[in-house]
């Protein structure tokens, strides 16, 4: 009989999935990867490639380690994780919004309500 991982899990193991989901998600987009090649190189459907970037619970261990070798093959699943693949610096280095000069004091002043 199928059951609903869903109700299986608590919360907070489902919380530690959906930032799996999301950590794969940002590494393929990192690595300017469709959704629809990855799901193809790894041989899923583009829905089971979606529920793995959502972090769905029903999905199975040698799917989300088929779908990160497609996306970035040599890299592990705990180097993903912590996040220390370059191409996630690089994306989260062009996120950040950098101020090419510090304000003055009377910009300070202006800004201060």
């Amino acid at each position: 009989m199928k059951k609903r991982e869903s109700l299986l899990i608590t919360d907070a193991e489902a919380a530690q999935l959906k930032l799996l989901g999301e950590r794969i998600r940002r590494l393929r987009i990192a690595r300017r990867i469709t959704q629809l090649e990855a799901s193809v190189r790894a041989g899923v459907s583009r829905p089971t490639a979606r529920k793995i970037e959502r972090g769905d619970p029903g999905r199975t261990l040698g799917q989300i380690m088929r779908y990160l070798r497609a996306i970035a093959p040599g890299v592990t699943l705990l180097a993903m994780i912590e996040g220390r693949d370059p191409a996630i610096l690089v994306l989260e280095a062009q996120e950040r919004r950098l101020r090419s000069r510090r304000l003055t004091e009377a910009e300070i002043a202006k800004l201060d309500f």
